[in-house]
């Protein structure tokens, strides 16, 4: 698929083929371009815990579920959920190395705290990549006050800080249920004028 496609097809899906497993071939491809996405000098300080059992997932949402929802009944069709996290130590230890020099580990040297850049560039690599593999997907962010569940839940360490899930799947078989609609629907596209600014702002 050419790269427009990819960026004009990419949406935020939020219900899924339940019935339908992500195969092995697609997910490897997707975990693999986040991986490859940058990393600032090179730390790798982005991990991936991916949960595809059905046990798994049942013990994600039970660690982050409050009140049901139509979000929530769509979402946990999803067959794979990939949770992404990132450690500042990483990059605090990457940047005191002597090619670096920064030895005072002091993170307000940073201009942006590049774990949660990379994060980022790491998630949306895995969307787009779900793209190209006909997958649906999802990013969204696991509840401040559950994520500590979720580390217990599944050993994540404490150093190791939540980012946020991608879910993926294939497309619910049409027709199906009312699809639970994002943002995008109720507001329009701003106008590339309206946030690129040439020469000055």
């Amino acid at each position: 698929m050419e790269f427009r496609q990819v960026l004009r097809r990419r949406r935020m899906i939020r219900s899924y083929d339940a019935g339908r497993p992500v195969t092995p071939g697609a997910l490897d491809a997707v975990l693999g371009a986040a991986v490859r996405a940058p990393s600032a000098g090179f730390t790798q300080g982005v991990s991936l815990l991916v949960l595809s059992s059905a046990a798994e997932r049942e013990a994600f949402w039970r660690a982050t579920s409050e009140a049901d929802s139509a979000w929530l009944r769509g979402m946990r069709t999803a067959p794979v959920l990939v949770l992404v996290w990132t450690s500042e130590e990483a990059y605090l230890d990457r940047y005191a190395e002597p090619d670096k020099g920064w030895t005072d580990r002091d993170s307000a040297r940073w201009s942006a705290p590049y774990w949660f850049v990379d994060a980022g560039m790491a998630s949306m690599a895995a969307l787009m990549s779900a793209v190209d593999q006909d997958l649906a997907a999802c990013f969204f962010g696991i509840p401040v006050g559950r994520i500590s569940a979720v580390r217990e839940t599944f050993g994540v360490p404490t150093s190791q800080l939540s980012v946020g899930v991608v879910s993926l799947g294939y497309p619910p078989p049409q027709p199906g249920p009312e699809p639970v609609l994002g943002s995008p629907a109720r507001r329009p596209r701003k106008v590339p004028s309206e946030v690129i600014h040439r020469g000055i702002w």
